[in-house]
């Protein structure tokens, strides 16, 4: 079975073709420019490629309600060019086959508990952490879609007493994207993460940050596991930090966070950076059997 895959980021659209095992076939990149340059691109990939669906794990926000006129369409998005911007259609057109349509970061949750470490689990939280925060929630074993385009990213966050930085986030200030995020290290430090290697400072109130997100996470959804990706997380010795934090900012009050359970509640993703393109696989399957 051949399986087409595009993990859509407001930077590079990755493309592949993933067999049902989540072996990747074939793949490609293709830079985020206009959707006029970036569409036909994505197109001219699969074309004869011979794959029998296609998934699609979408930067944000995008309209997930199928009875919606806008289904499939890319919203307010800080990428200005693709504002209600028709993602899906043009794929459908184009090949005749199921396509899924999913955000990214659930897509990243997707791949992880069907083909990585947490394969299997049913109560999955990722969090990816780079230039935004996103998150996708896995619980009873689908994925959580509301009323409109659930954005945990933006949960309010109580803020550090030594930190006057204001937050990035031009609708909240002080939300876990405003504070955390990889804009937010550049707007209070001057520098970008990669560039504060020696500021222990720095990666302590990211770590303070974090950790907070983690308990109210835990308080939320009572995941089995919370799975931290993005560029953030690339730090050295950042999760180990997070996980310090967690467990003297819960101070016994979840019974999921303990000494004993910390390393394996929370962790890095196990997909190499795989997991967005092989959970819009899953994506594609997904609507394949949907079809019957």
């Amino acid at each position: 079975m051949r399986i087409g895959a595009v993990e859509a980021g407001g930077t590079k659209i990755i493309c592949a073709v993933v067999n049902e095992k989540g072996e990747i076939l074939e793949r490609g990149r293709i830079d985020t420019l206009t959707p006029d340059e970036t569409m036909p691109e994505i197109i001219r990939f699969f074309r004869g490629k011979e794959i029998e669906a296609l998934g699609v794990a979408c930067f944000g926000p995008i309209d997930l309600n199928r009875e919606s006129e806008t289904y499939g369409y890319i919203l307010k998005t800080t990428k200005l060019e693709w504002i209600d911007h028709d993602f899906l259609t043009p794929l459908k057109k184009e090949f005749g086959i199921p396509v899924g349509f999913d955000t990214d970061v659930n897509g990243s949750v997707l791949g992880e508990v069907t083909f990585g470490s947490s394969r299997g689990m049913k109560d999955v939280v990722y969090i990816t952490i780079g230039t935004g925060v996103g998150m996708g929630v896995y619980t009873g074993g689908v994925l959580l879609h509301g009323a409109a385009h659930p954005e945990a990213g933006h949960i309010r966050l109580t803020r550090h007493p030594k930190d006057d930085y204001a937050g990035c986030c031009k609708y909240h200030g002080s939300c876990i994207e405003g504070l955390a995020s990889g804009s937010a290290m550049r707007g209070r430090w001057k520098k970008r993460g990669e560039e504060l290697s020696d500021n222990d400072e720095a990666w302590e109130l990211e770590a303070f940050y974090l950790a907070q997100t983690v308990c109210d996470l835990t308080y939320t959804y009572a995941p089995q596991r919370i799975i931290m990706g993005g560029g953030i997380m690339h730090k050295d010795g950042l999760i180990s930090m997070v996980k310090k934090e967690t467990l003297r900012q819960n101070d016994g009050y979840s019974v999921l966070i303990s000494a004993d359970t910390i390393d394996d509640y929370l962790v890095l993703p196990s997909l190499k950076d795989d997991q967005g393109i092989l959970g819009a696989a899953v994506l594609g399957l997904e609507a394949l059997k949907e079809m019957g």
